[in-house]
């Protein structure tokens, strides 16, 4: 990494990177108790597992909104606006009378998700260089993923500590004031990281399908997919698989471990060794991207997922299968750190250079939706045959990996993802 690099990336530590950190580490300290609280209210283990699910809900929900935030307020001020809406929804949560009000306050912290998230995708979108573009959302990624690990253990030890379930819930409102003082009083990143030459050039390659900028600005979101329905249907289609196998993952391989017998104990520590080998690539992830291209990272990610899938459902009544799931869980581990940043990096080299923020917040909309509905099938498959679940999977990702091998030398030549530091 040269030195213009690291200098760059140092500068967006404290209002881009740092307030990651801090939203991701409050939001999965708090979830994990969401449906604890929504017991203590009366509520099923079904209604539990819906209101704990409306923080997905919200985000998809919010995805398009957010975009209108951020084109008219700018990324700085919409991560504020996002920051006050989640502190609000974690007010609710506290102070939630019913499971009515609780269920909506989830709802609101994933709509103020989706807005922080996006501001965030769309300053690294018209803000980075293209040559650095990969590495510097891999960071992104990586940020997400600490504070994702590190969250249920700050969980942990403010509730050993105190013994209150609302510990975690006020650990996120103190995570959500430091965040927003970070993008507050730090120095201003659309004042100290300038806009790389060249315009929409430096922040878009859709070949032939390009959109305008100036059309996307004009009409919205409308106009963006409009525009730019090709590559989003194509390359997002198959980056919508990619979000779906990451949530599959955290379903099936848990459940995997309880239909062959092992204990929790066990469970965790399999799917810990995965999680430790996911974090630990996620930077060589956008270093294969920007100097190998995107391809490099995306087909090894999935193929190395499908592999593991389909093996995996070949494994259920073998002898030895806590082993095979532990060796297929590492493997998983390892496409999945080689495609950290994988999706906001495709999202913002296909994204119009100039206002980027209309068709990614379809973008994104497109992958977190296949990050939802992936493991709700896969669930329901898994209640006829868990192999067979594994295996449907294991076909889902060979099907990314084919629609990636197609498209991405189509809509974003290995040429343009391939520079090196200049």
């Amino acid at each position: 990494m040269s030195n213009s690099t690291r200098a760059l990336l140092r500068r967006m530590a404290p209002s881009i990177y740092g307030p990651t950190i801090l939203f991701t580490l409050g939001e999965f300290a708090m979830m994990p108790l969401i449906p604890v609280i929504a017991v203590d209210m009366g509520a099923g283990l079904g209604l539990s597992g819906v209101i704990a699910s409306a923080v997905v809900v919200g985000q998809l929900v919010g995805n398009l909104p957010a975009s209108w935030v951020v084109a008219r307020a700018g990324e700085r001020v919409a991560m504020l606006i996002a920051s006050a809406v989640a502190l609000l929804g974690v007010i609710g949560v506290a102070f939630a009378p019913n499971v009515a009000v609780l269920g909506a306050a989830v709802f609101v912290v994933g709509f103020a998700a989706a807005t922080f998230g996006l501001a965030r995708h769309s300053f690294m979108t018209t803000r980075v260089p293209f040559a650095i573009r990969a590495r510097a959302l891999s960071l992104i990624g990586g940020s997400h993923r600490l504070g994702r690990f590190a969250g249920p253990f700050l969980a942990a030890g403010l509730l050993t500590a105190t013994g209150s379930s609302a510990a975690p819930v006020w650990a996120f409102a103190v995570c959500l004031v430091l965040a927003a003082l970070l993008v507050a009083f730090a120095p201003d990143p659309e004042r100290v990281i300038a806009p790389p030459a060249g315009g929409a050039d430096a922040g878009g390659a859709r070949g032939g399908d390009s959109a305008g900028p100036a059309s996307a600005r004009a009409g919205g979101i409308a106009a963006a997919i409009r525009e730019g329905r090709g590559p989003l249907l194509r390359i997002g289609g198959s980056a919508a698989v990619l979000s779906g196998l990451r949530s599959v993952k955290d379903v099936l391989l848990p459940l995997w471990g309880v239909s062959i017998g092992m204990d929790a104990a066990a469970i965790a520590l399999v799917v810990g060794v995965s999680g430790t080998i996911d974090f630990a690539l996620f930077y060589t992830s956008g270093q294969v991207m920007d100097r190998f291209g995107r391809l490099w990272a995306a087909l090894p990610a999935t193929s190395a997922m499908a592999l593991s899938f389909l093996v995996l459902a070949c494994t259920h009544d073998l002898p030895g299968a806590e082993a095979w799931l532990l060796g297929c869980a590492v493997v998983i581990g390892i496409g999945n750190g080689l495609s950290s940043g994988i999706l906001l990096t495709l999202g913002a080299d296909l994204a119009p250079g100039d206002d980027p923020a209309p068709y990614l917040a379809a973008w994104r909309t497109l992958t977190d939706l296949g990050g939802a509905v992936a493991p709700l099938a896969v669930s329901a498959i898994a209640a006829v045959s868990l192999p067979l679940a594994a295996a449907a999977t294991g076909v889902l990702a060979v099907l990314g990996s084919a629609g990636f091998a197609r498209w991405i030398p189509r809509y974003i030549p290995r040429a343009r993802g391939g520079r090196r530091d200049p």
